[in-house]
């Protein structure tokens, strides 16, 4: 892959089971990967999440994905984050990841938000030092300095989401990936976070975001992709 790409998915495809309670551990999901056994055939319980996906993602894009819930927008996040593999096909990243997937995701209840900080930023790949250097950015960021000591058990889901992307857009990674993080925002909150989009894009970061809020995505996106039955096409 030319190193201008952040992101390619080569013709990916990825099956779930409706009546697999539990998911597969790394380990089962890499034997999968190199046995590549009975990857055409779908049992009576299995379905195509993605289905034959090729994207490419260059430096400095905001892409935006679009579609309804259940056509594969999480999925192909969770591919790209490493946080599941592709039944079938390629996936090339080239730099970090930093993934808001869900709102909360990476925080322990019991942790003040300032503890969190340290939590969730060394999950996406931040030193303590780093983390450190960022601290005063972050908090000042996120809005939450009358808070930033209490346990976010406490916090709304709105004070989740700041902090979280705060701690994402605050790190050295290359590639963001927001999923609907926007959306329990409020207005003045999220003109805040799309201007830090648009200056993150000037830095050559790469933002890929999920969202049912297409005005959303036209006023930051450079290109709108339509997931849907697990398919991907231009919108």
């Amino acid at each position: 892959m030319s190193s201008e790409y952040a992101v390619k998915l080569d013709g990916v495809w990825k099956k779930y089971s409706t009546t697999e309670f539990f998911h597969r551990s790394v380990r089962e999901e890499i034997t999968g990967l190199l046995s590549r056994k009975k990857d055409e055939i779908l049992t009576k319980d299995e379905f195509w999440a993605l289905r034959d996906i090729n994207l490419e993602f260059k430096k400095g894009d905001v892409v935006g994905l679009y579609g309804a819930n259940g056509a594969g927008k999480t999925t192909i996040f969770k591919i790209i984050s490493s946080i599941t593999y592709p039944t079938k096909g390629s996936v090339t990243v080239n730099g970090t990841v930093a993934p808001l997937i869900e709102v909360g995701a990476g925080f322990h209840p019991d942790l003040t938000g300032r503890e969190n900080i340290y939590v969730n930023g060394t999950i996406i790949g931040m030193e303590i030092r780093e983390i450190k250097e960022r601290m005063g950015n972050i908090i000042a960021f996120s809005e939450l300095e009358g808070f930033i000591d209490m346990p976010v058990k406490k916090y709304s889901s709105g004070m989740y989401l700041r902090l979280g992307f705060a701690v994402a857009v605050n790190s050295s990674a290359g590639i963001l990936l927001f999923d609907e993080i926007l959306s329990v925002s409020d207005v003045a909150f999220q003109q805040k976070c799309i201007a830090k989009i648009k200056d993150l894009k000037r830095e050559d970061r790469t933002i890929v975001m999920v969202s049912h809020n297409l005005n959303l995505l036209r006023e930051t996106a450079d290109t709108i992709y339509l997931i849907k039955d697990g398919t991907a096409v231009s919108f």
